[in-house]
């Protein structure tokens, strides 16, 4: 436990009525103590019922732990005492992409970037949720993130794609006691991919190809199917190496073809 969460963790002791708890349980989230992260924001809003920012916190929970109807229920409530909360509005609208749905999706995102203009996370979801919209008015078939990789083994929770600035695009991963860790991996590795195109350059190797990270209980697989965009494959340790990198090469097919779909 951290020095910082081991005081605000006194501090709510202290005065459980704080606002602290908000802080807390940010904290935790994003250190991956989804379990205790909840239970932070699940008191805090027995307290707090109509604080939109605690609803929208325990949203972000639910979503990292895989809940998506439990999310979309607590945004939902936030909507409710803050029509225009920014953060709801673009859980939301993340949800409706995933689940294909891209009219709910587009004006929700509209909605958020009206709210904050700056939030580039918005921009870069907003337009392609734009792109999908137009090649489906197009009359041409759309595959949305929800479905990159259908038909390929571990497509639910062992392959994520994402961009160059850790937006998750299509995919998901979960850890070893099956919770959603694809928001925080997706931000490590954007990081981690830039890091190794920028080494690559100053040893003059050309771009960069693949990479295979080996744990104690799993193997991690990462490339790049196309510039600024990445692909996470994650196995068991109980898969060999080569099936991994068979798997890899069959994502990373998948995954080019559809970025190829949303630029055509």
């Amino acid at each position: 436990m951290s020095d910082v969460i081991r005081q605000l963790t006194a501090e709510l002791a202290r005065d459980p009525s704080s606002l602290v708890f908000l802080r807390l349980g940010e904290l935790l989230r994003e250190q991956g103590q989804v379990d205790a992260a909840a239970r932070v924001a699940r008191e805090g809003l027995e307290r707090h019922p109509e604080l939109a920012a605690a609803h929208d916190l325990f949203a972000r929970i639910l979503a990292d732990a895989g809940n998506a109807d439990g999310a979309r229920e607590a945004w939902e409530q936030v909507l409710t005492i803050e029509p225009r909360h920014a953060g709801a509005l673009k859980g939301m609208g993340y949800l409706a992409y995933r689940d294909g749905d891209l009219d709910t999706a587009l004006d929700l995102l509209e909605m958020a970037l009206s709210v904050d203009p700056t939030d580039q996370s918005v921009i870069v979801a907003l337009g392609t949720v734009r792109t999908a919209v137009e090649r489906h008015e197009a009359g041409v078939r759309v595959r949305t993130g929800a479905d990159i990789f259908q038909g390929l083994e571990g497509a639910e929770h062992e392959l994520l794609l994402l961009d160059a600035r850790g937006l998750v695009l299509g995919g998901a991963l979960r850890d070893q006691q099956g919770l959603a860790v694809s928001e925080e991996v997706a931000a490590y590795v954007a990081g981690a991919a830039q890091e190794a195109e920028r080494a690559a350059r100053m040893l003059d190797l050309g771009s960069w190809l693949s990479a295979v990270v080996e744990g104690e209980t799993g193997h991690l697989h990462a490339s790049s199917p196309a510039p600024g965009a990445f692909l996470v494959v994650r196995r068991d340790r109980s898969v060999p190496p080569g099936r991994v990198a068979l798997l890899a090469r069959r994502a990373t097919a998948a995954a080019r073809a559809w970025l190829e779909g949303q630029t055509s």
